[in-house]
C-alpha cells in the first residue's frame, strides 16, 4: 500500500533539530512517499547534518533561505524548479523568531523594532514563501503552517502570542485568495515541543507546565511525532475541501477552560 503522499513534492522549512516538529514532518514525508527539499536558515550546515538521520538522506537537497531577505526569496523558485522540476505540491511553513526582549516578561518594554522582527519573520514570511513558489504550485497544493494557540496570552510569550495571531490571520486570507488556484492553506496549532525554538523563550517551562494540569490527553514535551502526523495529513488529499482552519495537536488542552 502507498503512502498518502506518494509522488507529491515538499518543501519543508524549520528543520534545525532532530526533535523539532519540522524533522519529523520531514521523515513522515518521506515515509509516505514524499520527495522533499529543506530550506535552512542561518546554518544551512546544521541542517545538513540532521538531514542525514531522515529515511532517504542521499535524496535531500537543503538550500539557504532567510524569508526576510528578497534575494533569498527571489531565487527561491529557480533553487526549487532545478532539484524537484515543474511541481511543487505542498510547502511547510515552520518558521518563527522574536528578539530576546520581545519575550520573557517583557511586552510592555519592547521597542517596535523588535516587534516588527518578530511578526516579518514569524506571520508575514508566510504569504512571501508562499509566493515565492507559487509559479511552482500550477496543479494546486497544500500550504501548512505551524502555530501556538493565539487565542490566548501565554506566560513569558509575549510579542510572539501577537506575531501568531496575526499568522493565524494570514492563513485565513491566503486560504480566501488562493482557492482559486485550489491551494488550502491551514495550520497545524501544536502544543508546547522542547525544540529549539522553546528553549530561545525564557520561562519555558512556567508555559509548558500548564499542559500537566489541564490537557485531557497526556502530553509528551520530547514527542514532536503527532504533530508531524498533522502536518503530513493536511499536506495530504486526504482534507481536499479543508482550507483556512487551525487544527489543534494540543493534547486537547484548547477545549478546556480551565
Amino acid at each position: 500500500m502507498s503512502g498518502i503522499l506518494e509522488g507529491k513534492r515538499i518543501l519543508i522549512t524549520g528543520v534545525l533539530m532532530e526533535s523539532s516538529i519540522a524533522f519529523h514532518t520531514a521523515k513522515l514525508a518521506q515515509e509516505q512517499g514524499a520527495e522533499i527539499i529543506l530550506t535552512a536558515w542561518p546554518r544551512p550546515s546544521l541542517t545538513e547534518r540532521i538531514a542525514k538521520k531522515l529515511p532517504r538522506p542521499e535524496n535531500v537537497k537543503v538550500l539557504e533561505l532567510d524569508v526576510s531577505n528578497d534575494e533569498h526569496l527571489a531565487r527561491l523558485e529557480g533553487q526549487v524548479r532545478e532539484q524537484l522540476g515543474d511541481r511543487l505540491d505542498g510547502v511547510v511553513h515552520s518558521i518563527g523568531f522574536a528578539p530576546q526582549d520581545a519575550l520573557g516578561g517583557n511586552f510592555l518594554q519592547t521597542p517596535f523594532e523588535s516587534v516588527a522582527t518578530a511578526m516579518h519573520v514569524s506571520a508575514f514570511s508566510l504569504k512571501s514563501l508562499t509566493m515565492a513558489l507559487l509559479p511552482l504550485m500550477n496543479q494546486g497544493g497544500s500550504v501548512v503552517g505551524l502555530t501556538f494557540d493565539a487565542q490566548y496570552a501565554w506566560p513569558q510569550y509575549d510579542w510572539m502570542g501577537p506575531a501568531k495571531a496575526a499568522l493565524e490571520a494570514t492563513s485565513r486570507y491566503m486560504a480566501r485568495d488562493l482557492g482559486k488556484q485550489n491551494i488550502r492553506c491551514n495550520l497545524i496549532s501544536a502544543g508546547p515541543i522542547g525544540s529549539m525554538a522553546a528553549k530561545s523563550i525564557p520561562g519555558f517551562s512556567e508555559l509548558a507546565a500548564v499542559w500537566d494540569s489541564r490537557s485531557p490527553l497526556e502530553w509528551n514535551l520530547a514527542d514532536p511525532e503527532p504533530a508531524g502526523r498533522g502536518v503530513v495529513a493536511l499536506l495530504s488529499d486526504w482534507f481536499p475541501k479543508t482550507t483556512g482552519e487551525i487544527i489543534h495537536v494540543d493534547g486537547g488542552l484548547h477545549a478546556i477552560g480551565a
